[in-house]
């Protein structure tokens, strides 16, 4: 086994947790010194840590130059050149699968990056991809980094109008996608939605769109701006030296709902997230030098490029990548995957979880699952039954069962067990990885102290991988994160810790966890108001077997749509929220109701909705305060009759 597979760093028992996690609080600075010790640095870091959270500014590393592709890739040439570096899946298991060996991938990274050269991409430039999971979005995502450019990666199920939000906010001088995609059964024209995007929605000017050829169908390609990925490689090379970065220089923006309506932009910087990437990979999940990793998140989210992309590479070991979804052409996908290529840690989403437990055991039973060795959840708290049947069915009870918690702003995982290391107990995250400063606070900012109190979860001290801004907002990111709790980094979840293992309960703010992934009720809001039919609306997360949360939107028809049937105006708010967020926004439930809960000064009164959404219609509490109070019964009747 190579040293790098397990650097000193890595927690293998519960006296090495003790003494790092220890280490990690007493002289955080030391600690991650010695952890970045074991990356290539094209100049070594002046100051390991300056930061002041008011502002917030932060950073990590100051003065060091690297380039994360550099660590990624080339320092594994000496040892693992010919060793498997991504294994590609289709989304049709009758498809042939792509695999690239680490000098493959090196090759093919620097020719990507020589297009984006040519095509007038230079380092600071931001560059936006829009693509279904083929091999080429990996690559062009170190392509990026390779020469320095800021990759914005928007999840290609978005709509054009969601699209060109974010194309508008992070000015992309160009945009990376693909002629179509297919997901499960469908066939998707990604690059139609990109045009749509740029054409009708967008006001930023994007002078090249490049697209790589999945399904070889037709497409139209504007004069001037679009251009084939397959032809430019021809008139590119293979040599493309990585270039120097500041530690604090941007690598990525990633755009995230929040609690107002316009998505937010957070980024990352290059040496703290390269660090802390690496060393959350490893210690979580444990890789030997021969295993094969597969992360099932899209590179579109957080998961995939901490765990997709940027962790597995960096640890130098075999990382699979999935086009298809867990259900196509039948449930036992993701088990015959497992078993063809002899998965041995596997990190997937309790949505995907509940879904094939849903299914039934007779699509599980057939397949050993052998190759095991950890299995992790990741993107919401997982439900005991859920982690219960994952455990038994996926794990066999022999695999630990990493339950992580963090977020796109934290970069890398905070909350987990390391492998085997630590307790494991059904829908608790675990404990705090070493550098990790998690306390609960009271409304008044007091520390809780005492086991099985629920508390807001914040962090008190900076991690390296912490997000730096909102990009273009960096007061937005002081009000979102900091200013709540002076000197803490609000994480907007309330939890519980027992005996040191915390359990995630929920957000305390505005943004629903659909499938894992956040959404703003603002933003849901904006997209149903623009309906013409629409006076006004409200959403609220509602109870979902599967999706952990679904969608409940209240709406407020206007007086000229009042012959409309119910059905009309709940496809009509359906589609709205389609065609602006996209399909992931479509509501579980939508209820017609005369009008909203508000107080006297307007203010809609979520907390009286949630109660209704949730089936505590006895805790709903004082309504004295309501301009209308008797619209609160006429709302239960409704959701009542719905529900019926």
């Amino acid at each position: 086994m190579h040293r790098e597979m397990r650097p000193p760093y890595v927690v293998d028992s519960e006296q090495k947790y003790q003494e790092d996690y220890k280490k990690s609080v007493d002289n955080p600075e030391a600690f991650w010194a010695e952890v970045a010790e074991n990356f290539v640095w094209q100049k070594k870091w002046d100051s390991v840590l300056e930061y002041d959270l008011d502002k917030p500014e932060i950073s990590w590393f100051g003065g060091g130059k690297l380039n994360i592709t550099e660590n990624c890739l080339d320092r594994h040439l000496e040892q693992r050149a010919n060793k498997l570096a991504l294994v590609w899946e289709p989304n049709d298991p009758k498809d042939s699968f792509v695999r690239y060996t680490y000098r493959e991938l090196h090759t093919k990274v620097c020719q990507v990056a020589n297009v984006l050269k040519k095509n007038g991409i230079q380092k600071g430039d931001t560059v936006c991809m829009y693509m279904p999971m083929v091999p080429e979005l990996l690559v062009a995502t170190l392509a990026c980094a390779r020469i320095g450019a800021v990759h914005s990666i928007v999840f290609a199920g978005f709509s054009s109008s969601a699209l060109a939000d974010r194309i508008d906010d992070a000015k992309p001088k160009l945009v990376i996608t693909s002629d179509g995609m297919y997901r499960g059964a469908k066939e998707i024209p990604v690059k139609r939605i990109v045009d749509e995007a740029l054409d009708v929605h967008c006001e930023h000017d994007v002078t090249t769109v490049l697209v790589v050829e999945r399904t070889n169908w037709y497409i139209h390609m504007k004069p001037g701006r679009g251009k084939l990925l397959s032809e430019e490689l021809k008139e590119v090379d293979s040599h493309c030296p990585a270039e120097p970065m500041n530690s604090e220089d941007p690598l990525f923006i990633l755009y995230t709902s929040g609690s107002t309506g316009k998505p937010k932009g957070i980024l990352h910087t290059c040496g703290g997230y390269m660090v802390y990437a690496d060393y959350s990979f490893r210690n979580v999940f444990q890789p030997d030098e021969s295993d094969i990793f597969w992360c099932t998140a899209d590179i579109g989210w957080i998961t995939g490029h901490s765990y997709m992309v940027y962790g597995p590479l960096l640890s130098g070991v075999t990382n699979l990548m999935f086009e298809g979804v867990p259900t196509f052409p039948d449930a036992g996908r993701f088990w015959q995957v497992i078993d063809k290529y002899g998965v041995n840690q596997f990190y997937t989403a309790p949505t995907a979880i509940r879904a094939l437990m849903a299914a039934g055991e007779e699509h599980i039973l057939s397949y050993n699952l052998h190759s095991l060795k950890v299995i992790g959840s990741v993107g919401e708290p997982i439900n005991e039954e859920a982690w219960d049947w994952y455990n038994v069915y996926v794990g066999k009870e022999r695999c630990p069962v990493v339950d992580t918690w963090w977020q796109t702003e934290t970069g890398g995982i905070m909350i987990s067990n390391l492998g085997k290391t630590g307790v494991q107990k059904a829908s608790y995250a675990g404990r705090p990885l070493p550098g990790v400063q998690p306390v609960l606070l009271a409304q008044d900012g007091s520390e809780i102290t005492e086991d099985n109190q629920e508390g807001y979860l914040c962090i008190k001290h900076p991690w390296p991988s912490m997000l730096r801004t909102i990009y273009g907002d960096r007061e937005r990111c002081k009000n979102t994160y900091f200013a709540n709790y002076k000197g803490y980094y609000f994480t907007g979840d309330s939890a519980r810790r027992d005996n040191g293992l915390f359990r995630i309960i929920g957000r305390v703010d505005d943004v629903i966890n659909v499938s894992g992934h956040r959404l703003g009720t603002a933003e849901l809001e904006n997209a149903i108001n623009f309906h013409e039919n629409i006076v006004e609306s409200a959403v609220v997360g509602c109870p979902h077997e599967v999706k952990g949360q679904g969608i409940l939107a209240f709406v407020v028809v206007a007086e000229q749509a009042k012959d409309l049937s119910d059905d009309k105006i709940k496809l009509e708010v359906t589609e709205m929220l389609v065609e602006h967020i996209g399909a992931i926004a479509r509501p579980d439930k939508t209820v017609i109701i005369s009008g909203l809960p508000k107080t006297r000064s307007g203010k809609i009164m979520r907390r009286i909705l949630r109660k209704v959404a949730y089936g505590e219609q006895d805790q709903i509490g004082d309504t004295s305060t309501l301009l209308d109070p008797d619209v609160v019964n006429e709302i239960i009747e409704k959701f009542a009759a719905q529900n019926v």
